[in-house]
């Protein structure tokens, strides 16, 4: 699945608030409700809290990819966000995390949940990637930079 396919302007958000792992999620979770009226916000931030008490998502570099598997999901769905100030989100480097890429899944789709996430990962290893998405200054320029440089990768 191409990055463009996952993610709109609409859910590309820059200096996304919250104070803490949980706050952040939470504001995730209402964003994506906002504009897929059919989820609901708390099913949703339910469902990436019982992720991360698998273990955190935090994958280094200030980078977290909280996803889970959601009922009622129709297709995936993702969320890229910059926070500001960085937060501590349990990260395999106990660096705190200010990049963010949330991914929501149909229940069923455990194998492309996983291919999914995997292409993620690999766009989010690029330092020069992850630099350029930190530089951007607002939601739609966050979007273009992400394309950009997925479709370079």
């Amino acid at each position: 699945m191409t990055l463009e396919a996952l993610l709109s302007p609409r859910l590309s958000l820059c200096h996304l608030a919250g104070s803490s792992k949980k706050k952040l999620l939470l504001n995730i979770a209402q964003a994506i409700a906002e504009q897929y009226p059919q989820l609901d916000a708390d099913t949703i931030f339910n469902q990436l809290i019982a992720r991360e008490r698998l273990g955190s998502t935090g994958i280094g570099e200030g980078v977290a990819i909280p996803h889970c598997r959601l009922p009622g999901c129709e297709h995936p769905i993702g969320v890229l966000c910059t926070t500001d100030p960085a937060v501590d989100f349990d990260a395999v480097d106990r660096q705190p995390v200010d990049l963010l890429f949330a991914l929501l899944v149909p229940e069923d789709a455990e194998q492309e949940h996983l291919e999914t996430l995997a292409e993620i990962a690999a766009l989010f290893s690029d330092s020069r990637v992850r630099e350029k998405l930190r530089q951007a200054q607002s939601g739609d320029e966050l979007y273009a930079l992400a394309i950009d440089s997925a479709a370079v990768a």
